[in-house]
């Protein structure tokens, strides 16, 4: 027997951790070489986050992809003299044979949806960096590309494919497994690449892919490169890519310090986020922190400051908190989102984060931000923002109550002034949602008016009564009704059904402007999401389960 593929109860319920280090990597390699940097994909065959697989040709799983989402973090933060990536392989022939087979077939449903969910959020993360940051990236195919690894390369700016006249891209898993390409492949051939739609019909299920030229003329790939050339080819194009940068040649990096936290049976504590679970309920309560005051003012200060500066700390922070309740916590449906802290602080950190917009530190902590609270807005997770007296939810904290599904505000009618949001320019750009818009933006469908309306009352307290009138929350409770009111809301919503609830959300978080993001999220997703449960996927004679066992799938043929 095969040792490798023994199931090992510990390793399958550990927890996954987010968190790692270079130093700790089974998987990449990441080099540099003054502003080009290199990751090389080299995935351990025994080194799956979980048993029962082993990731052969260069596939991956979640614990592949938590190494390369902490590799580009890193390039963001402490290499700003990076201003181009190039992706590759350390293996013959094979670029990346994408997500591992036999992990899908044995994996929950959940653990597939999540696993897909992060990848997608890998990739994203990639193009933001290229549009925010002004790191370029460069997939050097330099071997068979299929699935997920062509996923990854449709992630990058440019992807080139060598001509050893076996080398192909390809999305086989219609064909060949009955599902869909569950990080972005469907909407990146058309929206990014822009391939003919007839074209991609037949390039997505055509399993062995397509090669050479044939691959450049339909547009799957800029370029191929006679193995001859191949090198140089890279260097020289890498060389091209990192002269459209701005960022910084001569600048020093700010190291990602590990985070100070504590997981115990009650939740996860951080210096700044601090999440309750109510098990029995079915929630957990995020309390995030603003600062009592403010401690960097310049420039220099803030850069001194690195990882340990307010909007930096605490979006890392949250990140992880997300993504540890949504893949270890999953029965914990609704998440209620509450603040606090001094909103004067809060105000004055915003300021400084427009002030410096155009400092490369400080952009990449705007970037952060709103990755950070993009996660909100694909968690699978009833969002209620609860704003109370002691509440802060002013400029980019408010984003969190705006992400919310609902968020029911206090009004003291005794004391009207005791509960109140703020608004700030955060809230008007710099922290676009999935949607391409400000929240405030989608809230009201681009409605001009109200837009200028809000903008108005920028830096002012807007008491509870006024956050109605305008808009920005959902209902107002008197303290009589307030704490029955808040929970009979919470109780009559955790009773729905979750996957009832996820479709619902997942549908109603993204109104009316559609881009790729969104398409990716609120259509892909919902899909593949469908297809992972039904039989001709992963019934017994499903297309997943059987893969590799020499038997034939075997279909339902109706079509529904």
């Amino acid at each position: 027997m095969d040792t490798a593929l023994v199931m090992d109860p510990e390793k399958q319920t550990q927890p996954v951790d987010f968190q790692t280090h270079p130093s700790r990597y089974q998987h990449w390699q990441l080099k540099f070489d003054g502003p080009i940097a290199t990751l090389v994909m080299d995935t351990k065959e025994e080194g799956g986050i979980r048993s029962g697989y082993k990731l052969k040709l260069n596939s991956y799983d979640l614990g592949v992809d938590i190494e390369l989402h902490d590799a580009l973090q890193r390039l963001r933060f402490e290499h700003p003299e990076v201003r181009a990536v190039v992706l590759t392989s350390a293996k013959q022939r094979v670029f990346c044979s994408g997500a591992n087979i036999y992990m899908l077939g044995t994996s929950s449903h959940a653990w597939k949806v999540n696993f897909c969910k992060f990848t997608n959020e890998t990739r994203n993360g990639i193009e933001d960096a290229s549009r925010n940051s002004g790191i370029k990236f460069l997939a050097a195919c330099n071997g068979t590309t299929a699935g997920g690894g062509y996923e990854l390369a449709l992630a990058c700016d440019e992807v080139l494919l060598i001509d050893d006249r076996s080398s192909a891209v390809s999305l086989p898993e219609v064909p060949l497994l009955g599902v869909l390409p569950g990080t972005g492949g469907l909407t990146r051939v058309t929206d990014k690449r822009k391939v003919r739609r007839d074209l991609a019909d037949i390039f997505c299920t055509t399993p062995e892919g397509i090669q050479g030229q044939r691959a450049k003329q339909w547009g799957l790939v800029d370029a191929v490169v006679k193995p001859a050339q191949w090198n140089d080819s890279i260097a020289k194009r890498a060389q091209e890519l990192a002269a459209k940068s701005d960022r910084p040649p001569n600048d020093t990096g700010v190291e990602l310090a590990p985070l100070d936290r504590t997981f115990d049976d009650h939740g996860y504590h951080y210096e700044y986020v601090d999440v309750i679970f109510d098990r029995p309920a079915r929630t957990a309560t995020l309390n995030v922190r603003a600062p009592e005051s403010v401690t960097a003012n310049s420039l220099a200060e803030i850069k001194a400051a690195g990882a340990s500066w307010w909007p930096l700390k605490m979006a890392r922070e949250l990140d992880d908190a997300i993504l540890n309740l949504r893949t270890n916590e999953l029965e914990l449906g609704m998440w209620i989102l509450k603040t606090s802290g001094k909103p004067e602080a809060l105000l004055q950190i915003d300021r400084q984060l427009i002030e410096h917009q155009t400092n490369w530190f400080v952009r990449e902590v705007v970037n952060m931000l709103r990755r950070t609270l993009a996660r909100l807005d694909v968690s699978s997770r009833s969002l209620y923002a609860v704003i109370e007296e002691g509440s802060c939810f002013a400029g980019t904290l408010l984003e969190i109550a705006l992400a919310a599904d609902r968020s029911y505000m206090l009004n003291m009618a005794d004391s009207p002034d005791a509960t109140f949001v703020m608004l700030s320019e955060m809230n008007f750009g710099p922290l676009e949602s999935a949607t391409g818009q400000s929240r405030i933006a989608s809230r009201f469908y681009g409605n001009e008016n109200a837009i200028s309306d809000l903008r108005a009352q920028a830096g002012k307290k807007i008491r509870a009564d006024e956050a109605l009138q305008f808009g920005l929350v959902t209902a107002t409770p008197d303290d009589l009704d307030w704490a029955d009111e808040l929970r009979l809301a919470i109780e009559s919503r955790v009773a729905l059904s979750p996957d009832a609830l996820t479709g619902l959300e997942a549908n109603l978080r993204f109104p009316q402007q559609e881009t790729m993001l969104t398409r990716i999220f609120g259509r892909l997703s919902a899909w593949q999401n469908w297809i992972f449960i039904r039989p001709n996927a992963v019934g017994t004679t499903g297309a997943l389960k059987v893969y590799g066992s020499g038997s034939k799938a075997k279909f339902n043929w109706e079509r529904v």
